[in-house]
């Protein structure tokens, strides 16, 4: 082994651990880091820089934490219990979009994880997806043909990222896309990875329809990286805690908005644009 692989070698262990430090402390001090692993505090501001930028942590003054906030995300598991009831109306209701043949894109977000399910009463039906999850749960679905979508996995979004995902993309048509965002702010989509941005933005451009579905704590949140203008979206479905003031400038710019109510039974679905 040369000295350069040793290094690397090193550098990876020591970020699993600082993944590992973070996740079961809630928040590390980058000093006390330093001091821990051995290494330089920069050493320490490049890990965590790193690990931020694939979505495991979020930088703080002094350290940093695994707690989601506006600007961080937070990891899979957490965005799964995260306004799961209202994901699961909403999916129900874009789950009205689907029929039987289509070609459907569905990407990494946990709030699209919940309209896998669904594909099952409208097969068959073609599955394209980078989300491992999805995949996953496509794999032995009969009537379903699956592709999957792949390149550099990411492991704080459980799905395939990247320059050679957003390649992958390219092979394809699909009729109908169902996707969601981190952020929307000013009408536009934010996301804090530009890998998620590539990706998104190339199976944007190779479906014929394309949803978003969003539910309301997406208009506090904030992103660094713009996506699309939601007038880029055929359709967006949004649960109706959303901010009224917010979905009526949407309506009045030509997004076409669909508000899905019902905390218990069945959502029920109201249409205008």
């Amino acid at each position: 082994m040369t000295g350069v692989d040793a290094r690397t070698d090193a550098q990876e262990e020591r970020r699993n651990r600082l993944r590992e430090l973070v996740t079961s402390r809630g928040f590390v001090r980058t000093a006390e880091l330093a001091a821990e692993f051995g290494v330089s505090v920069m050493t320490i501001h490049r890990d965590l820089d790193a690990l931020q930028a694939q979505g495991w942590l979020r930088k703080v003054r002094g350290g940093a934490s695994c707690l989601p906030s506006t600007q961080f995300h937070g990891s899979t598991r957490e965005r799964l219990t995260t306004m799961a009831q209202t994901k699961q109306l909403l999916a129900r209701a874009a789950a009205e979009e689907l029929a039987p043949g289509q070609v459907v894109m569905i990407d990494d977000s946990t709030t699209c994880l919940n309209l896998v399910r669904h594909l099952a009463d409208h097969t068959p039906v073609t599955a394209i997806s980078n989300s491992l999850p999805a995949i996953s749960a496509l794999a032995h679905e009969p009537g379903v043909a699956l592709v999957a979508l792949g390149g550099t996995y990411f492991p704080a979004y459980d799905a395939f990222m990247g320059a050679h995902t957003a390649q992958s993309v390219q092979a394809f048509r699909a009729d109908v896309l169902f996707m969601s965002t981190t952020a929307v702010t000013g009408g536009r989509c934010y996301h804090m990875s530009p890998e998620t941005v590539q990706v998104k933005q190339a199976m944007m451009a190779a479906a014929s329809r394309r949803v978003l579905i969003i539910d309301h704590t997406k208009f506090a949140n904030q992103g660094l990286y713009a996506l699309a203008p939601l007038t880029d979206f055929d359709l967006v479905l949004v649960d109706d805690a959303a901010p009224a003031a917010e979905v009526r400038r949407l309506r009045d710019n030509g997004v076409h908005v669909r508000t899905v109510t019902g905390a218990a039974g069945p959502p029920r679905s109201h249409g205008a644009t």
